[in-house]
């Protein structure tokens, strides 16, 4: 039994606090669950399962609400999983391993995240001090081995050489591949009324020299803006297909990696991606990189032997944002598509925090 991706949604991506501000995440999920089932001709009663990554949201298993939100039948339980950044390319592998199986034969596998709707985050302590505000959530049990996304970014770029100029010279690229390129109607759900990626726009060096400094090299020109979206795809089994265009996953693996530098995650992921089909980098039409930090794209395509011509043809996160569980589903669906257009194989990874890395490939 293989695992194929039949279709592949995702709604655009806005920044925190834009035009999707008000959606929870059933309202941010369901639509593009609705869209990615008509386009896979798929109906909601054969639907065994649906796996959902968020990082952020308020628990009581999202994937449960996106489900009944989308009109599926009560038997589909839903499966919400976190593993930050990666989740959303998680949930995919998930969706392989149990078609694969033989344990189900159409599973609904991605991601939602709204920052805008984040909730608040208090830790509380034994000794009765009143509770502490918090954003980030610890990585790793060691504080001193758990670095700020931000500071790991800058520590990657000193270690690697990567300068500001060479980071923002690709931040400019990404969103000018992203204005170059219209999302189809098959891949874009508009969600109120928003039928574009809202934070796409004409970047120039000198307005990258007069970003504010994050951290050293980094800065909020070549970091990804936190942003709302949901990304979904439908995994079936070969017995779904029927002459369909589909895209087979041909192997995917997700690694832990040095806690402290999770930007070089991807590397040990697509080692193993690679190594499970025999493929190498390239053997790759296209390849779809998170821009989570400018530096990290740069670092895992030097480090994995890509060509930068061929990746993120259609602009990256850094031109539309990165709602952290949705960011591994985005990439995936852009991939889906963009390998319908130039036919072939390629692979799409993705870093998360605590030094987590996953990658995939996908092949006709």
């Amino acid at each position: 039994m293989t695992a194929h991706i039949l279709a592949a949604c995702r709604s655009p991506v806005a920044p925190r606090g834009g035009p999707l501000h008000a959606l929870g995440l059933p309202q941010l999920g369901a639509p593009v669950v609705r869209a990615a089932l008509a386009q896979a001709g798929v109906a909601p009663a054969q639907v065994d399962e649906v796996i959902v990554s968020t990082a952020l949201g308020p628990g009581g298993n999202p994937a449960r609400s996106i489900a009944l939100a989308a009109g599926l039948p009560e038997h589909v339980a839903g499966l919400s999983i976190d593993r930050q950044c990666a989740g959303g390319m998680d949930a995919l592998l998930l969706a392989r391993a149990l078609v694969e199986s033989g344990a189900a034969q159409v599973v609904i596998a991605g991601g939602v995240e709204s920052y805008s709707r984040a909730p608040i985050r208090q830790q509380t302590f034994a000794d009765g001090r009143p509770p502490q505000r918090y954003d980030q959530a610890p990585f790793t049990p060691w504080p001193d081995r758990d670095p700020d996304m931000a500071e790991a970014a800058d520590a990657l770029a000193r270690r690697l050489g990567i300068s500001r100029a060479e980071q923002d010279a690709w931040a400019v690229e990404s969103h000018a591949k992203a204005r170059a390129m219209t999302p189809g109607a098959e891949e874009l759900t508009p969600l109120e009324t928003l039928d574009k990626d809202p934070f796409t726009r004409t970047l120039t060096p000198r307005l990258c020299a007069r970003a504010k400094v994050i951290t050293r090299t980094i800065t909020h020109a070549n970091a990804a803006v936190a942003a709302d979206a949901a990304a979904f795809c439908v995994v079936v089994s070969d017995r779904l297909i029927k002459g369909k265009q589909a895209m087979r996953i041909l192997s995917g693996a997700t690694k832990g990696a040095d806690p402290t530098c999770p930007g070089l995650a991807p590397l040990a992921a697509l080692q193993a991606a690679f190594a499970q089909t025999g493929l190498s980098a390239k053997d790759m039409a296209v390849s779809e990189v998170m821009e989570a930090y400018a530096v990290q794209a740069i670092a895992c395509i030097r480090e994995a032997g890509l060509d930068p011509e061929q990746v993120n043809v259609g602009g990256g996160a850094l031109a539309r944002g990165h709602p952290i569980g949705a960011s591994g589903a985005i990439n995936t669906v852009r991939l889906f598509h963009e390998l319908r257009r130039t036919g072939g194989t390629g692979l799409a990874t993705i870093a998360a925090a605590g030094g987590i890395g996953t990658a995939l490939i996908l092949g006709a």
